[in-house]
């Protein structure tokens, strides 16, 4: 649970000031009254809505946490305790070959030192949630124990193996699971049932993103049984997210499978069959 203590050795303006001087936010972040981070994606409208199973008083893990929203959710939901995982630099990205070089440059030109945006949340929040530097391949119960409760949100596209990191993950999960994966509208709308995915955007770092039955067909496939799946939805970008230039037909399919616009995302929870 958060320490009040480590949240009162920092005044507002303090908080203020260290958030200012964070190169980039990933995650939107409320830390304080009227101190939010200005981050590229908002997950506050639609964190209520996503298949949380009951954490309270358990042991629990967020892989690749980036700033922690997710790990700072777990334990306002009463988690005993919360770990939180990602790579320790931009060289541990998953870059493929041809862009490796420039992605890193690139990364450490915009996002400045990584793993910074954690340090100043879960100090100005008064967290106790416990970050660990361990790539999400290297999961396993001899590296971090196991978990009632694992959640792993928008990380699978940005893998070359995904399937190798949903078998690390079920490695140390002994309960339950909650994915929150992002989607490509297209392919859900006119391939419904047939699991498919979209690998044209590598020079991105992402290397697939799959449509809604890809997304389960995915998490069955790594030895998971579904137990409760909730409507495709989009988290918002947030407010220092480069603008995005979308078509008209990008976004009414959007607004048709997620009922919104943002980034599309499938969510479910399963547990290891």
């Amino acid at each position: 649970m958060a320490d009040s203590n480590v949240q009162s050795e920092w005044s507002d303006r303090d908080v203020a000031d260290a958030v200012r001087a964070n190169a980039l936010w990933y995650h939107t972040i409320e830390l304080r009254p009227g101190i939010v981070t200005s981050g590229w994606f908002d997950l506050r409208p639609i964190v209520g809505s996503l298949p949380w199973p009951d954490v309270r008083g358990k042991r629990c893990l967020d892989i690749g946490t980036y700033d922690g929203f997710l790990a700072f959710e777990l334990e306002r939901r009463g988690a005993a305790e919360v770990v939180a995982t990602d790579v320790g630099s931009h060289e541990d990205w998953d870059f493929p070959p041809a862009i490796r070089a420039g992605g890193v440059d690139l990364l450490r030109q915009i996002a400045g030192e990584k793993g910074r945006g954690f340090e100043v949340a879960a100090r100005a929040l008064g967290s106790s949630v416990r970050k660990q530097q361990i790539n999400v391949y290297d999961l396993s119960p001899s590296t971090l124990g196991t978990f009632d409760v694992v959640v792993c949100g928008s990380l699978l596209l940005h893998l070359r193996d995904p399937f190798r990191a949903l078998e690390a993950i079920r490695s140390v999960c002994a309960g339950e699971f909650m994915s929150c994966e992002q989607i490509d509208v297209s392919l859900t709308a006119f391939h419904r049932r047939a699991p498919v995915t979209n690998i044209g955007r590598i020079g991105q770092v992402q290397w697939h993103v799959p449509n809604l039955a890809g997304h389960r067909a995915e998490i069955r496939a790594a030895g998971f049984g579904i137990e409760r799946a909730i409507r495709p939805y989009s988290i918002p970008f947030g407010p220092a997210h480069p603008k995005v230039e979308a078509s008209a037909r990008t976004r009414l399919l959007s607004r048709l499978v997620t009922r919104g616009w943002g980034v599309p995302h499938s969510a479910l929870l399963a547990r290891p069959a």
